[in-house]
């Protein structure tokens, strides 16, 4: 069976004939559900998009008989009922399907498996294969437009960006010629596409047309500048020189100046073919195999019955089978659930996921459900920057991608049902694995979770243990003392692996000897209070230690200092001031004793026992003196590297003098700016911990400029309330210059949130703050953060005085890119008093500044602020161009608060020019948006949403301003 939606919407039968769904609404249901199989849409959801006013009284009867027809359509194509299922699922219906069977997430695959070929002209074949999959417009013969749009808006842009990468392949491959008519006329419908003109130039300036190459340059130069009042973008300014010189320049790289959905696509696409070759391999992130497990043969059995088998293979119940591994620390709950896990991961074909959810450690430093979701999701292939910011967003991002997909989910060592629900999927071929210290009532009630308490292993299946890795030649020589070592060790199979190690690796001593030895020190130590079963487990730690080189052991001592999570091979050099290379092989000592483990490659965590054993060892064995020159090293490294990528983010932002290192260590070096913004994400536990860490121990300095690198960070991933908490637990600390700046940074994240009065009083504290310690920059800045506070309460006359003296500030200290943006905001200062003309100047001004700086942010917010500009003056075609090119500026950047920003003046701009349908769902993305990151614009925008619900003619008319 076959369906189509890219054009009309079809259903062929096996064989390939045609099975008519006669009336438009049954297509429409259809197509609906088939633009998400395996997700569940809501019945409201189908009324609503079936009846777009006012639905009828019998409209949930007129939709049961809609969907019983689309079933009798499907059972007449011969559809598999194991392949093919439309049922009622909840509040809505579910239709599962194989996605392969859908033209368009057919044409989805081979567009994503095309980024990644590096040879054009296969490439170009595959893109080729997925734009022939087109018939038409999508939904053609379901759907009229505003309704096409609402629900494959994307789609247009989505072939657009494939038709420009066949293109692009073309080019590569040297099809020049034969691209000019189809070029010449795609340029000719899209005249402000400059990636287009680009192309069509370099296809032009090949053939040896170099003249008419220069001619379609002067055409577009001559709209963009007739409709916008701008010159072309330097990219495609650069390619027109270089055409002139007889140099090719960097061709289709034209593709950032047109600031289109597209090019945005384009761009991931070719930074996909690089970055990402293998794109299509399914995750596999189970840990390695335990190659020394034994037993448990019981809980195994357990686990496989969670497991069923249906005619055709191995499959998973229609329900999610969720399982609890619960039982105290060290007992082995990891080493079962990993274990099983291999044993059953080929019924698993979309692959497996794990997140190690660090419940119970030490340093409260637990993993968040967003950090979990952001693992996941980068596993399932999501570039960092198209993560939405909100748990709920990434959890419906999440369940999406793994509808109709069987994987496994293995959550490690979780503290509670709360931390685990967000990660569980919505679909019934997944598998979700807990382990925790608790039986986690709460999922067993509310989901269903088979609960599985896992007891101490036998007394022979501990002997077993150590019989597989020592050897059953040397347990059986020493069976008199075996039963002495697993006493020792409480049968707790941690303890038992640290003694198997050591045994290891001393292969010459005896079994006895390792229990003589393991007995000397068992009378001079305590015992772990409030644990279960394990009061000697301090000896076993102690006797592995004592086993350690001394390098080894006093970087074991001094980890156990370290406030986070995890430790990077550089961060664990800075904290033993050694050189990376020389910490290198002390980890491997600590990993292959067992006193750590490596996962992921390249990052050392303790169990959270081990971890408080080395607290209590570095306390006891190293002097404060010692102590302070670690933190202080590990702190310099943490500050350090989070400097350096908090200025490729922002490398416009102005500098701050960092505090002295104790020596110069090892810092992280950061390639490119996603790069930084990975760090970030992957060390943000890390960096958190360090705050309130460096504050408690004495280093105010470096908790203040922590918290600075992280500010760009948070405020692109809209985390303000976790930025406030963690700069009023260090404001007191900072020195005068340090205070300024927390104070600015508590002002703009208080704004943000809505809290216009803590803003300005932050805010004017900064202010005078900066004037006591002479920092005119600093003083411009603050200005220029009370222009946009003052401009949200409408109080515009006063802050057009604090931008212009922001703009004298920054022309007094030359700061170029301060001046260009200033530009921006006293244009907007204008546009909000009535100076509609003089603001279009002003854009213009900064706009040419901040493109010869390269400000990519500063551009976005300059589009927009023209777009609102236009639109008071009336040119409205003009004002959704703007807005147009300032949204794709932010999406580049992963600015969600200024997508949403300027998403609610496009929603504006199409109210009053009678596109209401198109202003309610541009209102409804910017309002999705707001929730998502708990901005206060969110109640605004939900009343104009509302009036225009209620009286669409009650809106702003043409030629009104808001």
């Amino acid at each position: 069976m076959e369906f189509r939606l890219l054009g009309s919407v079809h259903l062929l039968s096996a064989s390939g004939e045609l099975v008519r769904l006669n009336r438009r609404m049954e297509r429409l249901v259809l197509a609906v559900l088939l633009l998400e199989p395996g997700r569940v849409i809501t019945t409201d959801r189908l009324i609503d998009l079936l009846w777009r006013e006012a639905p009828p009284a019998a409209a949930r009867t007129t939709l049961q008989t809609l969907v019983s027809r689309i079933r009798t359509a499907l059972r007449s194509a011969g559809g598999d009922d194991q392949l093919v299922r439309l049922v009622a699922h909840g509040q809505g219906y579910l239709l599962q399907v194989q996605p392969d069977t859908v033209d368009l997430h057919r044409f989805r695959r081979l567009v994503d498996a095309a980024r990644t070929i590096d040879d054009p002209g296969l490439r170009s074949a595959r893109l080729t294969a997925a734009l022939e999959l087109w018939r038409g417009p999508a939904l053609a013969d379901a759907a009229d437009g505003d309704l096409r749009e609402q629900l494959c808006g994307g789609l247009e842009e989505s072939r657009f960006a494939a038709l420009s990468d066949r293109i692009d392949a073309d080019l590569e491959a040297g099809r020049h010629s034969e691209l000019i008519p189809e070029l010449s006329r795609l340029a000719h419908e899209h005249p402000m596409r400059e990636r287009l003109s680009g192309q069509l130039m370099l296809a032009l300036h090949r053939s040896g047309r170099r003249a008419d190459a220069l001619a379609a340059y002067r055409r577009t130069r001559e709209i963009l500048v007739a409709e916008l009042g701008l010159e072309p973008g330097s990219e495609l300014r650069g390619l027109a020189a270089s055409i002139i010189t007889d140099r090719e320049g960097p061709a289709v790289d034209a593709d950032e100046a047109s600031g289109n959905a597209a090019t945005a696509e384009a761009r991931a696409g070719s930074a996909a073919r690089v970055e990402h070759p293998a794109r299509s391999v399914v995750p596999a992130q189970l840990p390695p195999a335990l190659a020394g497990f034994v037993g448990r043969t019981a809980y195994l059995r357990d686990l496989s019955d969670l497991l069923v088998e249906r005619a055709g293979g191995p499959a998973v119940p229609p329900s999610m089978p969720i399982c609890v591994i619960a039982g105290t620390a060290g007992i082995g709950k990891t080493a079962l659930a990993v274990t099983w896990a291999h044993q059953v991961r080929h019924r698993f074909p979309d692959g497996q996921l794990h997140v190690n959810l660090r419940g119970f450690d030490p340093n409260g430093s637990s993993t968040s459900p967003g950090e979990a979701l952001r693992g996941f999701l980068e596993a399932l292939h999501i570039p960092t920057r198209q993560v939405p910011p909100g748990v709920e967003a990434q959890t419906g991002l999440y369940r999406s991608l793994l509808a109709d997909k069987r994987v496994l989910i293995l959550l490690d060592n979780a503290r509670d049902a709360e931390q685990v629900r967000p990660l569980l999927p919505a679909s019934p071929g997944c598998l979700v694995l807990v382990t925790s210290r608790n039986v986690l009532s709460g999922l067993v009630a509310t989901e269903g979770a088979v609960p599985m308490r896992l007891d101490l292993p036998s007394a022979a299946e501990a002997s077993e243990l150590l019989a597989r890795r020592v050897g059953a030649e040397r347990i059986a020589a020493g069976s008199s003392a075996v039963e002495d070592i697993i006493t020792r060790c409480a049968r707790l199979p941690l303890a038992l692996a640290i003694v198997a190690a050591r045994a290891a690796t001393k292969p010459s001593l005896t079994i006895e000897e390792l229990a003589t030895e393991l007995s000397q020190y068992a009378h001079d130590l305590d015992a772990f209070d409030g644990e279960e079963a394990i009061t000697q487990l301090r000896t076993v730690f102690s006797w592995s230690y004592r086993t350690l080189s001394v390098g080894a052991a006093h970087l074991f001592r001094l980890l156990g200092l370290h406030p986070g999570p995890d430790v990077s091979v550089s961060a664990a050099a800075g904290l033993a001031g050694v050189d990376p290379h020389q910490v290198r092989p002390l980890l491997a000592e600590l990993v292959r004793v067992h006193l750590i483990a490596e996962h992921p490659p390249g990052r050392y965590a303790f169990h959270d026992l081990l971890a408080a054993y080395a607290a209590e060892l570095v306390h006891t064995h190293d002097c404060d003196a010692d102590r302070r020159d670690a933190r202080h090293r590990l702190l310099d490294h943490y500050l350090q590297s989070a400097y350096r990528a908090a200025l490729l983010l922002e490398p416009r932002r102005d500098p701050i003098e960092l505090a002295t290192p104790l020596v110069e260590g090892p810092a992280e070096d950061f390639v490119d700016p996603d790069r930084a913004m990975e760090w970030f994400a992957d060390e943000r536990p890390v960096l958190l911990a360090a705050i309130p860490h460096a504050a408690s121990t004495g280093f105010d300095r470096h908790a203040w400029q922590l918290a600075w690198t992280l500010s760009t960070f948070y405020n692109r991933q809209g985390r303000w309330p976790e930025l406030i908490t963690a700069l009023d637990g260090i404001l007191r600390l900072a020195d005068r210059s340090g205070q300024a700046h927390i104070h600015r940074l508590l002002g703009l994240s208080h704004a943000h949130l809505g809290h216009d009065d803590s803003a300005c009083t932050h805010l004017q504290q900064a202010l005078d703050l900066t004037k006591a310690v002479g920092d005119r920059t600093g003083q411009a800045n603050v200005h220029h953060n009370l222009t946009w506070l003052y401009a949200r309460e409408k109080r515009d006359r006063e802050a057009l005085v604090h931008a212009r003296q922001a703009l004298d500030l920054y022309q007094a200290t030359n700061h170029r890119a301060g001046q260009a943006r200033m530009l921006n905001a006293v244009a907007w200062l204008h546009v909000r008093i009535g100076n509609h003309q003089e603001a279009v100047t002003h854009c213009r001004h900064a706009l040419i500044m901040l493109e010869e700086i390269e400000d990519r942010p500063g551009q976005a917010n300059s589009w927009d602020t023209l777009g609102y500009a236009f639109h008071h003056l009336g040119r409205y075609e003009q004002a959704t161009i703007a807005y147009q090119r300032a949204l794709d500026l932010f999406r580049l950047d992963g600015d969600r608060f200024h997508e949403a920003d300027t998403l609610a003046h496009l929603g504006e701009t199409q109210c009053v020019t009678g596109a209401t349908e198109k202003a309610r769902r541009t209102w409804q993305r910017a309002l999705r948006i707001f929730h998502e990151i708990g901005h206060a614009d969110a109640g605004q925008l939900q009343a104009k949403l509302a009036q225009l619900d209620r009286d669409p003619t009650s809106l702003p008319k043409p030629g009104l301003s808001r």
